[in-house]
């Protein structure tokens, strides 16, 4: 991929287990957001070819946008919501209705430890609250696979620590796939495959 003569990413080719949780690990401005980029759809492939959950990227998008979950290192939050408000205009992008919507929405702001939260303005907010409610939205269709772009920016030790556990229950309990950027050391650790 690359962005006028500056070359992003070239000749990448990996391939993930399902259930497992991947690292990309590397410095800022290592090709890591526009790997993202590719994975999640915002960015086209450029050359060669791109498969995930069975989908070729290019040809089955929409379908595969249906299966995955989304984190980018910028916010997606509107901030002029709160945090429910945000959650359940998430929930019916998927089709989420009613007291399935609802349920799974207090499952989430439960497991983030935002139920306190979730009348509050998003901009009230501070980094770490809303890199939470990111991560409850991306989870709330229970996709098979998770992309997440520095998912810990922001959390405080131990709400980075209350992630990772997420994260493990996810693979170890749904058999999620989970890929991760990270220039975190610790988090490389925790990953199956770097």
């Amino acid at each position: 991929f690359a962005y006028g003569d500056r070359v992003a990413l070239d000749r990448v080719s990996c391939s993930v287990p399902t259930g497992a949780i991947c690292g990309f690990l590397g410095p800022n401005g290592g090709g890591k957001t526009t790997l993202f980029g590719i994975l999640s759809t915002a960015l086209s492939v450029q050359s060669g070819s791109v498969c995930a959950l069975g989908y070729d990227l290019q040809k089955d998008s929409a379908a595969y946008r249906e299966r995955i979950g989304v984190t980018f290192q910028a916010p997606g939050l509107d901030r002029r919501l709160t945090v429910l408000e945000n959650l359940i205009h998430q929930g019916h992008l998927y089709g989420l209705t009613g007291a399935l919507l609802r349920q799974t929405v207090d499952e989430f702001l439960t497991q983030f430890g935002i139920e306190d939260r979730q009348s509050d303005i998003v901009d009230t907010l501070s980094g770490g609250l809303k890199r939470r409610v990111e991560l409850a939205k991306c989870l709330l269709h229970r996709p098979s696979l998770l992309l997440l772009d520095e998912p810990s920016a922001g959390l405080d030790p131990g709400a980075r620590h209350e992630l990772w556990c997420c994260l493990e229950r996810l693979r170890t309990d749904d058999g999620v796939t989970v890929v991760v950027a990270t220039h975190l050391m610790e988090e490389a650790e925790r990953c199956d495959q770097l």
